[in-house]
């Protein structure tokens, strides 16, 4: 679709915040340059800004906000941290393999706030008792397409805390079926309405299964004290597993305990909060000692899937490839699905655009290339750090749109490189009616910082339009 240059949208390299040097057209990255999944310490997130302390709840990891460690900056007991979610944290501060923070505001995807979720591998939402606004909701969705790890713990249906009309039930079905990325059941299940007083959820048997057996322990029970369970769509995402489940069901119904994964990240779902109960927490509070429980391996379940969802492929407790050999599985690229607007790429004037002239494939941004029918030429660019000992896969998805009517010559081209390697050279004699998926294996430059680019070059007369959404750099 021909396209004029005053509809195209300028390109703000204000990238300080993100960790990230622009120097003349290239993106210089000083760490890896991804929202979720960093080598060696993995960044979790727990929220607080959604009335998580209403009523008899307290479900922070310690009263010291944002920062845990200003409470005490080498806790041995759950007490050295307040909160009833504190044996949680403290477990995972033990490790040495975990940087902890508290969200207390609303909850943003490419700001520059400190615990803006571009910070961080993981989100932990421990039964939010206030629905998330339109913005939250989009920052949250883009946080896990983009690599994020998304912990979702809900409560019985009722369970409204503070009285506004609303519970964790609804408000995190709200999540998933009223948001502006994807709301066509995107992780694959639904939360029921349902108030189940007691019982003790069995697990699958999977021994290959990282949540259920990792370093923190294996999983054989959990515990239900007045909660729900979830109904698995495995058809409108294949990825959706059960792992715990209420005693006589299976399959898709009566789950308490499942995963998932959207775009490049993951997400897990448990349907009650007292199994991260500690009992301790502030003064006041009536509290349920299910992390202790002795009927369950509740603790081994949380830790486990806290490990998985910030990008342990192996569930080893964080240790990823910290000095094992291994490599961590991770999606490398920041803002891959271009969501967050212009951040984290560096682009010609335009090129990231939420216009209307060319659909996106997901959500409302892509990345259009060249377009205008006269000699022009658009680059779009991203530096990351490939970890030693990793196999790595480039892919994109690239549609090809033509005013050309030839079927021999090649006017307008699109090269895509890999640090010094030409992967691939597209032209207006790609053209399709659709995206189509592209994927490189550029398992050669592991152990390297590489800049990944695309330049578009278009000749003096008729348009191509060349656009590129969801891409993904993905290492195990």
């Amino acid at each position: 679709m021909l396209r004029s240059r005053r509809s195209r949208r300028g390109l703000t390299t204000a990238l300080a915040g993100l960790g990230l040097l622009v120097t003349g057209a290239a993106l210089q990255v000083a760490t890896p340059a991804t929202p979720a999944h960093a080598a060696t310490t993995h960044r979790v997130l727990f929220d607080d800004g959604h009335a998580e302390e209403a009523g008899n709840a307290d479900w922070i990891i310690s009263t010291s906000k944002p920062d845990p460690l200003a409470q005490d900056s080498s806790p041995s007991a759950e007490t050295d941290w307040t909160g009833a979610l504190s044996s949680w944290g403290v477990a995972l501060q033990k490790t040495g393999d975990y940087s902890l923070k508290t969200a207390t505001s609303a909850l943003t995807y490419g700001g520059s706030s400190s615990t803006d979720l571009s910070n961080f591998d993981t989100l932990v939402l421990p039964e939010p008792n206030t629905l998330f606004t339109s913005a939250e909701k989009t920052a949250i969705m883009n946080f896990v397409k983009n690599g994020g790890g998304l912990f979702m713990i809900s409560d019985h249906t009722g369970a409204d805390r503070n009285n506004d009309g609303e519970d964790a039930v609804e408000i995190l079905n709200d999540l998933m079926t009223n948001n502006s990325v994807d709301s066509t059941d995107p992780f694959g299940f639904s939360i029921d309405s349902l108030d189940i007083s007691s019982g003790y959820p069995a697990a699958i048997s999977d021994s290959s299964d990282p949540v259920l057996h990792g370093s923190f322990g294996t999983v054989t029970k959990s515990l239900i004290a007045d909660g729900t369970t979830a109904t698995l769509k495995p058809s409108d995402n294949s990825s959706v597993k059960g792992l715990v489940y209420r005693s006589g069901y299976s399959g898709n119904t009566g789950a308490f305990f499942l995963t998932s994964t959207f775009g490049s990240g993951r997400v897990a779902f448990w349907g009650d909060s007292s199994p991260i109960d500690d009992g301790t927490g502030q003064s006041g509070n009536t509290l349920y000692d299910g992390w202790n429980d002795s009927g369950a391996t509740n603790a081994a379940l949380a830790l486990n899937a806290t490990a998985w969802l910030a990008g342990d492929g192996s569930g080893s407790g964080g240790g990823g490839g910290g000095g094992t050999g291994t490599c961590t599985a991770a999606q490398l690229l920041g803002n891959n699905g271009f969501e967050s607007g212009n951040t984290t790429w560096s682009a010609s004037s335009g090129v990231i655009t939420n216009s209307n002239g060319e659909a996106a494939r997901t959500g409302s941004y892509k990345a259009w290339l060249d377009g205008y029918g006269s000699a022009h030429t658009d680059t779009l660019s991203q530096s990351v750090t490939i970890p030693s000992g990793c196999s790595a896969t480039l892919s994109f998805y690239l549609h090809v749109d033509t005013a050309e009517t030839t079927t021999s010559t090649a006017y307008d081209k699109l090269t895509v490189t890999a640090g010094s390697t030409t992967l691939a050279t597209y032209s207006n004699l790609n053209a399709a009616s659709g995206y189509v998926l592209k994927s490189f294996d550029v398992s050669s430059l592991a152990g390297t910082t590489a800049t990944v680019k695309f330049t578009g070059v278009e000749g003096s007369t008729l348009q191509t339009s060349f656009v590129i959404d969801d891409t993904a750099l993905n290492v195990s």
